[in-house]
Parts: C-alpha cells; structure tokens; sequence
C-alpha cells in the first residue's frame, strides 16, 4: 500500500497515471476514497496522487486534530512531492484542501507549479462555523454514508476530531490564509458556484483572493453548490482543462 512517513506520522495516498505531479488535496471530511473519478479523468494527462491527511483516510489517527492542522498539511504534501521524486507539483484542492493547497504555495513556494483551488474562502465568520457544526451533530444518512466512505467504519471518530477542531474557532471564526495571499507567486485558478451553499460571500471573497495574487484567475458559475468539483464536474473539468493547458 502507498504509505510514507512524515514526521513521525503514516501517510496515506493514491495514485495513477504518469507525467507531471497533480496533487489532489480533499477537503477535511473528504478523503482520496472520494476522488476515484479526478484520479480516473486526471490519470490521463498526469500523475495524479490524492493524500488523505492526517487523521483522515486510512492515515494514521490523531486523538486531537491541533490548530494548524491545516498548514501541517501543507508540509505534509510538500513531503510528498518530495517522497514522489518531484521537485514541485500542480495542487488541485477543494473546500478545506484548497486552503491547505494554497497554505502550500504560501509555505513552500519552491514546491507548487500551480495551484486549482475550488469551493474555498478565506475567512470563515464564527456563524457558519456554528452552522456547519449544528449541522454535523444531526448525523444525515446522506452524510454518514459519505464520511463512511471517506474514513470507513471508525469515520465518527475523525468527523469528531474535526469537529472538534473546527468547535475552537466557533467564537472568532477562521482565518485560514492570515493574509498571506500576497505570497502566492505561482498562477492560481480559482472555481465556485455562486449558489454555494456552504461559503459566505463567495463571490466577494473569491475575487478578493484572486486579485491579490500574482497571477489569479476566476471560473464562476450560477449552477451548482458545495463544491464545485463535484456538482458540476463538466463545467469545473472544461475551466481546469483551460488553466492547465496555459501552463504547458
């Protein structure tokens, strides 16, 4: 099985196809079980490798999940880029993924080509924080069965250690990119639906995020919801397509 070792943690990822790197980065009660379909469609152009982060997957587990869960990552995927054999690698991230791909470029300039982030934000205010927590504690059978395949049969533990992570910002909110934007130096394409659902002021956020890179672009769409990867799979694929073929 594909595992690497990272400061003293198992890591877990998938793989197929052959090329450049293409990492793609879940949100965080996704895993790389969910991202069968962007391997397939993705394997054809590159190798693309999908990590479960820590905690998640079939990663090694933590009891706790630690405030910078989030930039861990980022040097959790830098280490596998370096574990492939690559010195950088295009980091396709959605939701929470798109904060650690782009937490990637932010800290490890010299790793990332290019970043996709989809369905992602800067800040989020403490009201949805408490929201997307309420919402969690019902337990949908849509969303069990989803966190199932994600993490398998203990998936309630990592939902909670998740929880649990995102609960200590419930009073403040998240500022997962601490205005940093700025120190994005490779180009990034930026993907959402208008009508997600999920994120606060989308559109506004979005665009903020993108003007305050170097080279930022947008794909905007008025159909689909959270994330856009998979509510709109054709439309995201037909703008990622376009970005990737600029930078080849």
């Amino acid at each position: 099985m594909p595992y690497f070792f990272h400061n003293e943690h198992q890591l877990f990822y998938r793989e197929a196809g052959r090329g450049p790197l293409l990492l793609l980065l879940p949100g965080n009660t996704a895993s790389s079980a969910t991202y069968a379909g962007e391997l397939d469609y993705f394997r054809r152009r590159y190798h693309t490798v999908a990590l479960d982060f820590r905690g998640t997957g079939q990663s090694e587990r933590l009891a706790v999940w630690p405030d910078d869960w989030w930039q861990q990552g980022a040097h959790d995927a830098a280490a596998l880029v370096a574990h492939l054999g690559y010195e950088r690698c295009i980091a396709l991230g959605s939701s929470g993924g798109a904060v650690v791909a782009l937490l990637l470029a932010i800290h490890h300039p010299e790793k990332a080509q290019a970043v996709i982030a989809d369905s992602t934000v800067e800040r989020l205010p403490a009201q949805r924080v408490q929201a997307i927590l309420a919402e969690r504690r019902q337990h949908l059978p849509a969303l069990a069965a989803f966190w199932q395949q994600a993490h398998g049969d203990d998936w309630e533990q990592v939902i909670n250690a998740d929880s649990d992570l995102m609960g200590r910002f419930a009073g403040q909110g998240i500022d997962w990119l601490g205005g940093q934007m700025h120190a994005v130096r490779c180009p990034v394409l930026f993907t959402a639906s208008l009508r997600d659902t999920a994120l606060p002021d989308v559109g506004t956020q979005v665009c903020g995020m993108a003007t305050s890179v170097a080279d930022g672009q947008v794909f905007f769409t008025n159909v689909g919801d959270h994330p856009l990867i998979w509510s709109r799979p054709g439309d995201f694929r037909r703008a990622t397509d376009c970005f990737l073929d600029a930078l080849t």
